[in-house]
């Protein structure tokens, strides 16, 4: 299983803005959808966006119309645009793939990034 680098999170006040990316490494052929999840102390993960190959988006309630996924497949990145943060937004945000394909013939699923965590507050 890929081990995915994500990076952007940090302190933020409310109403800002942050931008997240999630890279998988090495020689990638493909990967069917990308995403993000959210965990806050002792409550469980969560949906927060995903998006597939082929460009369907889906979004948590919690983020709608407020967040925005995107990915670029030449650099095997999924982004997450974070506007009007909450302090309820405050959390660890991992990333996630389904099956990743490399030029090899393998395949890999259940990948994550090591999360990144997101503190809103003023």
């Amino acid at each position: 299983q890929v081990q995915l680098v994500e990076s952007g999170g940090g302190l933020v006040q409310p109403g800002g803005s942050l931008r997240l990316s999630c890279a998988a490494p090495g020689s990638i052929r493909s990967i069917n959808s990308m995403g993000w999840y959210r965990q806050a102390p002792g409550k469980q993960r969560e949906l927060v966006a995903t998006i597939t190959s082929g460009g369907s988006i889906n979004y948590g309630d919690s983020v709608k119309g407020r967040f925005t996924i995107s990915r670029d497949n030449a650099k095997n990145t999924v982004y997450l645009q974070m506007n009007s943060l909450k302090p309820e937004d405050t959390a660890i945000y991992y990333c996630n793939t389904g099956v990743i394909r490399d030029y090899s013939g393998r395949y890999y699923s259940g990948n994550w990034g090591q999360g990144t965590q997101v503190t809103v507050s003023s």
